[in-house]
């Protein structure tokens, strides 16, 4: 039971202290872009970065490789989430993803579809996407304020309708943000993809020999008009779920590793070395390649990457923030979508499957805690972010956009932690922690 709670235990522990690390990355950015050194703040992210070799050079600003570039890792690591819940999470089998799923639908098209509403008509209209997306870093964090009051089933749901929000978001990046499109850089894209199988099939297994097809990868979905951490996501999709080993095996390597230094006590320090590698070897192996590699970059990502991009998307400049006319329309969409679009979406669409007898909910929660997962849900930022900057160019939309993102999530936070402490019921830790096992169990 431990073993099986441990990795959820550790993701959720990730997120919540990234949430804390992401709030002050979002407040210094918010400070120093409105400060008087708003101006550095601008040359910051415009300083041009790149490469030249012979004839051919590439070269860009500082943002562009924080949101395409670094990002990209932030993808894939979304990516190996996806393809673990797929394989053996809560998106393993459709009965137990038949409510994160209709919740996570729900949450998605009722903002989107009041930003339509405000927005039918106008070119505001391309920010339809912006208030879909939820923040899991930020929403852990908000359940995690209220200790043990929250069951574990509603964590595991909230952790699942995220998933599912993301594969939205990437879908729509895909199918609604993605322009442009060259198709014979489709077959340098085909090319890494292609390479990355092969390298499986053969049984390459060192991830630092995946890196070159991985950027061929990224290249050639940035040539062909992909936004290009989409790659992250398709690599992230075709790590393997299965360990080379497996813990079975892993025991019996080692036990024979240990026997055979036991049995040569006179051996030379090379002889040893042979043994360590062999045991290095198992225990690299004992686990599967998407629990690796997600164990080892999910904390680099959730206290390097997103940071670093809330620090350098999160800083809106109030003075070219308009409140009047379309920019409006857009402040109150977005905002609007969040905190009341989310919850509405989540809770209806749950409500309407549970009716139909598709989903049922989990053993000991109660619609009111799902309403406060509706409105946590309503937490955008990172993701919502990200799509602003794709659906707007520099200028009063972007930065309207993005101060109805930071207002929405954080009234979304804030009525969330209030419903929280009156809805949801106050537990001892004895009490959690038999509810955990109950989970579990």
């Amino acid at each position: 039971m431990r073993r099986a709670l441990a990795p959820l235990e550790r993701f959720l522990a990730i997120e919540a202290a990234s949430g804390i690390l992401l709030l002050a990355a979002a407040a210094i950015a918010l400070i120093w872009a409105n400060s008087p050194w708003r101006e550095s703040y601008r040359a910051l992210w415009h300083l041009r970065l790149g490469a030249t070799v012979g004839a051919f050079s590439f070269e860009r600003d500082l943002h562009f490789w924080i949101n395409d570039g670094v990002m990209t890792i932030f993808f894939f690591v979304v990516g190996l989430e996806i393809r673990r819940e797929i394989h053996r999470g809560e998106l393993s089998e459709l009965r137990r993803a038949a409510l994160p799923l209709a919740a996570a639908i729900g949450g998605m098209l009722v903002p989107a579809c009041m930003f339509v509403a405000l927005n039918l008509g106008r070119e505001s209209v391309k920010g339809w996407a912006i208030p879909m997306a939820t923040d899991i870093a930020f929403a852990v964090g908000v359940l995690t304020l209220l200790g043990s009051q929250v069951p574990p089933a509603l964590r595991v749901l909230l952790l699942a309708l995220a998933v599912i929000d993301d594969v939205g978001a990437i879908l729509v990046i895909a199918l609604f943000y993605s322009s442009g499109l060259e198709p014979m850089a489709f077959l340098v894209l085909g090319a890494g993809l292609v390479g990355i199988l092969a390298m499986q099939v053969l049984g390459v297994r060192t991830p630092w020999a995946y890196v070159l097809p991985a950027a061929v990868v990224w290249a050639g979905a940035y040539a062909a008009g992909i936004h290009p951490t989409l790659a992250g996501v398709a690599i992230g999709l075709m790590t393997p779920v299965r360990a080379w080993f497996g813990r079975e095996k892993f025991i019996e390597q080692a036990d024979a590793s240990v026997a055979a230094v036991r049995e040569r006590k006179d051996a030379d320090e090379r002889a040893l070395l042979s043994h360590l590698e062999h045991l290095d070897t198992a225990r690299r192996e004992a686990v599967s390649p998407v629990e690796r590699i997600q164990h080892v970059l999910h904390a680099w990502v959730a206290f390097g990457a997103m940071p670093l991009f809330a620090l350098a998307n999160a800083g809106v400049s109030l003075g070219e923030a308009s409140f009047s006319g379309q920019s409006l329309r857009v402040l109150v969409g977005v905002a609007g979508g969040l905190v009341l679009g989310k919850p509405l979406g989540v809770l209806g669409a749950s409500w309407l499957a549970t009716r139909l007898g598709i989903a049922a909910l989990p053993r000991g929660i109660r619609w009111p805690q799902v309403a406060v997962v509706g409105v946590v849900a309503g937490i955008g930022f990172t993701m919502s972010i990200f799509i602003a900057a794709l659906a707007f160019p520099a200028g009063a939309n972007l930065e309207t956009s993005k101060l109805g993102i930071l207002v929405g999530s954080a009234l979304s936070a804030g009525l969330a932690y209030g419903l929280g402490r009156v809805i949801l019921p106050s537990r001892s830790p004895a009490r959690a922690a038999a509810a955990e096992a109950s989970t579990a169990s």
